[in-house]
């Protein structure tokens, strides 16, 4: 299973926020490989040298970095190919009418082409029909997380 944790843009910068995930990995013993740090676009984009250094920190550590919300920020392009991400995170706006906007299903199908021939990974947030799973999967999205499959829930609820 693999945990998910969102850093805000006031968490992100600094030494201090590296050094409470590996605290927090230690002290709860998980597997640096289970957990998925998932930082917005505008977060990353105030210093670009600094988040590459950092994002390459939590890489080399093990755990994995996703770009949240994508394509609902300001940001260019070209950040893509400077820092290290494991994921793009496909924004539940998109999500919400791909089964009726051609426009949303233009703007997912670009994305996740973008994402593939660029070896990154897809998750696409907000999935709530089988129908937007369908279309998902058949446009090649790796992952799809939302009410779809569970509403939030306390931890010890969920089954593995």
């Amino acid at each position: 299973m693999q945990i998910g944790v969102n850093i805000s843009p006031r968490q992100f910068g600094g030494d201090r926020w590296l050094a409470m995930i590996r605290q927090c990995i230690d002290q709860e013993g998980l597997k640096p490989s289970q957990l998925c740090v998932e930082i917005t676009e505008g977060a990353l984009i105030r210093d670009m040298e600094q988040a590459v250094v950092q994002l390459s920190e939590l890489r080399k550590l093990g755990i994995r970095v996703a770009i949240d919300d994508f394509g609902t920020g300001y940001s260019s392009l070209s950040y893509l190919k400077r820092l290290p991400i494991d994921f793009l995170k496909i924004d539940q706006t998109f999500v919400a009418d791909i089964e009726t906007d051609q426009d949303d299903q233009a703007i997912i199908c670009a994305i996740i082409n973008m994402a593939q021939s660029l070896g990154i990974g897809l998750i696409a947030e907000g999935v709530e029909t089988q129908e937007q799973l369908d279309f998902l999967k058949s446009q090649g999205c790796d992952i799809a997380q939302g009410y779809f499959f569970a509403r939030p829930m306390p931890v010890d609820q969920i089954k593995c």
